[in-house]
């Protein structure tokens, strides 16, 4: 007879079976996405000339040094140019290893950090920001009944502060004693937290001491172990001298016609904010993996985060602006809502298309980073003159890329139920005979449809259509809800339903009507 423990050791085994058994049961199965164009890789490539002469032009026009500027495809760095000088007297020409300071870009680096000490339970979002900033308790807010500014109040630009470019940009090499010399002192708050959006290089700062403050070391440091090293970032540093020379991009200002060098400014307490110098080879592995994230799949974590906290980062959190008359480069207008996640900006236009992101500039520096997640590419562009345009000149060259290469977005394929609820549709319609005894419809659907009802409007419309000749795919709008088109002789059938969050999912809702051949 086997021993206690080893009937212990059995019983346990069989559980974990069973539950094992039961999760790939109970979990959905979701169809995954593609790209419907097979040439859609070489229609890009076919526009690479045009786009370098784009930013060739745009970087003459606006007087920059130096450029540096990387395309990226499906996860994939397939394009990079280089245009100028990093430095001038040297005339050292710059290229993708070149390493240029890209101030606020730093900021999803510090955000990151705090969403992996976040997820490792060493913090919480909503903390106040005073449990690990003492200085912060007691702080005068703009009216009494204020809510305490909360950690994620600081990744947002939520936390009350005024805007503070380019006052915050002078303060990058400051101590911690003097950051928290400053809190000390009592702020100014232009706003009661959580309530507005307004920029904060401030905010970010503090967002620098709370990781050196719950992970027991610098906050260049814990990013520097925790995001760049595992990313293969290693030529990516905090303090400029730390950069091997002739890899260093000086900084610019077009002045009277001339090119005027910027000091250099050395890594401080605020460089959470801003303080990062990386190049193009290496912020190319950054935004690969921010690329990753879409869409939401069963593979392997190997990133520095879990993707799912990348996708956190991506979201419009506090919302900043609308823009009803905003146009596009090539003329086109379309409304465009803009917002702010956590360390990243965020836009989407009329036509849905979502650009994540975030532009950097310093004295003498400029860049900006934007990936299009459903169209699964994005660009980075570095450039050595202060506070360079380079967001408008990114948003150009995407756009350009996305018409010279006829690019659409990422298709959904169905899930599994939705295709057999599909299926089930069509084999009842339009009778809807014995329907309430299926089994496919959820408990509320014959309280809000009515049978005699749904079977008067369904044979009507077979009656326009005709001979059904066709059933088309599926369009999935998410795992649970789509549409369908029947092909008719004469006309043309549109249905779509939404399922339940039942296992498996049970239709609750459905309509028909013809459509156009």
């Amino acid at each position: 007879m086997p021993s206690f423990s080893k009937l212990r050791l059995i019983c346990l085994f069989t559980i974990f079976q069973v539950s094992v058994k039961l999760s790939a049961q109970s979990h959905i199965t979701y169809g995954g996405y593609f790209f419907e164009d097979s040439e859609r890789l070489q229609k890009i490539q076919k526009a690479l000339p045009q786009l370098d002469k784009i930013i060739e032009e745009y970087a003459a026009k606006n007087h920059f040094p130096g450029t540096v500027y990387g395309l990226m495809v499906d996860g994939k760095v397939i394009h990079t140019g280089n245009l100028g000088f990093t430095e001038l007297s040297s005339k050292t020409p710059a290229t993708s290893q070149s390493g240029f300071r890209i101030a606020s870009m730093s900021k999803s680096f510090t955000s990151m950090a705090i969403l992996k000490l976040r997820d490792e339970g060493k913090l919480k979002l909503d903390d106040p920001v005073y449990l690990y900033i003492p200085e912060m308790k007691g702080q005068p807010y703009p009216t009494l009944d204020a809510p305490v500014a909360t950690v994620r109040h600081l990744l947002t630009h939520a936390a009350g502060f005024p805007e503070d470019n380019p006052w915050g940009d002078r303060h990058l090499g400051d101590t911690d004693k003097q950051l928290t010399d400053l809190i000390k002192n009592k702020l100014s708050f232009s706003n009661d937290p959580g309530i507005a959006y307004e920029y904060s290089n401030l905010g970010f700062a503090m967002l620098g001491l709370i990781i050196k403050k719950v992970s027991g070391e610098s906050y260049q440091s814990y990013i520097n172990k925790n995001i760049l090293q595992p990313l293969g970032m290693n030529n990516t540093y905090w303090e400029y001298t730390k950069v091997p020379a002739k890899q260093l991009a000086h900084g610019y200002r077009w002045l009277n016609e001339a090119w005027v060098e910027q000091p250099l400014l050395h890594d401080g307490s605020w460089g959470s904010m801003g303080g990062l110098i990386t190049s193009i080879d290496d912020f190319g592995k950054y935004m690969a993996f921010h690329l990753s994230a879409w869409p939401p799949s069963d593979l392997k974590e190997t990133g520095p985060v879990r993707r799912s906290s990348v996708r956190e980062m991506q979201f419009p959190w506090n919302f900043n602006n609308i823009n009803a008359k905003y146009k596009y480069p090539d003329g086109k207008a379309t409304p465009l809502v803009s917002a702010y996640g956590y360390g990243l900006r965020w836009t989407k236009d009329g036509d849905g298309r979502t650009t994540v992101g975030h532009s950097g500039g310093l004295p003498g520096f400029g860049s900006n980073w934007a990936i299009l997640p459903d169209y699964g590419v994005g660009i980075m562009l570095f450039a050595n003159s202060t506070y360079a345009s380079t967001s408008a000149l990114n948003t150009i060259v995407l756009d350009k890329l996305i018409t010279l290469a006829e690019l659409k977005p990422r298709q959904m394929q169905p899930s599994s139920i939705l295709n057999q609820r599909k299926n089930d549709l069509v084999k009842l319609l339009p009778d809807w005979n014995n329907a309430e005894k299926s089994g496919l419809f959820a408990d509320n659907f014959f309280l809000d449809y009515f049978t005699e009802t749904l079977r008067k409007e369904a044979l009507e419309v077979y009656n326009k259509a005709g001979k059904i000749v066709k059933v088309r795919e599926l369009i999935p709008e998410n795992g649970l809800r789509g549409s369908f088109i029947l092909e008719g002789e004469k006309a043309n059938i549109k249905i779509s339903f939404t399922l339940t969050a039942e296992n498996p999912g049970l239709i609750q809702e459905y309509h028909i009507w013809s459509a156009e051949k």
